[in-house]
């Protein structure tokens, strides 16, 4: 297999002197799908900026062997995604239809094959029908989609999520499990959600104080209620009837 994302030794703390990330060692391999674990402040956030530059620790982040550094960002960004937490972290453009057209523009694709992969893009994600529409004005699920949208429309290797399912009603989480398991991109997916995690991915990192605490199976977590205990997890139980 391939090694897609190869972490070594990485470091990170805040400008407030808070050390976010300490000593992290991960590779992931082509096509991998991860769940990224942990209780509100553990590092996911933090882990996933590093992944196409937009925050660097020090230590070594490398995708397909290219470190990422002032002279690659370019060619690592044409190739890792993030999907925010917040979708209006990602949509600021009049239409959803700029909005997913501003990747591909931005990185010079070419003006006759923009408006084909535009709409091919809003219509993987079930968006098609909102293309003229402003994001401010689409439900949170719909801006969610149009926020992968405008990942997709990149043409990337590599997602990156943040709690995507978060504020989502159970017919859109399920649409969104749904789309990311037939995704054969190598996925990261940070989240508290550990249901999600089992449903979705096969390996799962548990993060601690900006430490990994595990790295396994996610089979291996469902069926280990100390390690879950000592990492402030547990599995939610299923409702029963009366």
């Amino acid at each position: 297999m391939t090694v897609h994302i190869e972490i070594q030794n990485l470091n990170y703390s805040y400008p407030d002197g808070r050390r976010a990330l300490s000593g992290i060692n991960l590779r992931i391999e082509k096509g991998e799908k991860v769940a990224l674990i942990g209780s509100n402040g553990a590092g996911k956030s933090t882990l996933l900026l590093h992944l196409n530059g937009i925050l660097r620790g020090s230590g070594r982040v490398s995708i397909d062997g290219v470190m990422i550094e002032d002279s690659s960002i370019r060619e690592i960004r044409k190739k890792v995604g993030l999907i925010f937490q917040d979708p209006n972290d990602q949509l600021f453009c009049p239409t959803a239809e700029e909005d997913v057209a501003f990747g591909p523009m931005h990185f010079s694709l070419p003006q006759n094959e923009l408006g084909e992969l535009v709409i091919s893009s809003l219509e993987e994600v079930g968006m098609k029908e909102v293309a003229n529409r402003p994001s401010h004005h689409l439900s949170l699920g719909e801006r969610r989609r149009v926020s992968i949208a405008a990942v997709l429309a990149m043409k990337l290797e590599i997602l990156a999520l943040d709690e995507p399912a978060s504020a989502l009603d159970p017919k859109r989480k399920r649409w969104l499990i749904d789309f990311l398991k037939s995704n054969t991109r190598t996925t990261l997916l940070a989240t508290h959600d550990l249901m999600m995690a089992f449903e979705l991915c096969d390996r799962a990192i548990i993060l601690r104080d900006g430490e990994i605490t595990f790295d396994g199976t996610t089979k291996e977590i469902a069926s280990n209620a100390d390690l879950l205990s000592r990492n402030d997890l547990e599995i939610p139980r299923m409702p029963t009837g009366d």
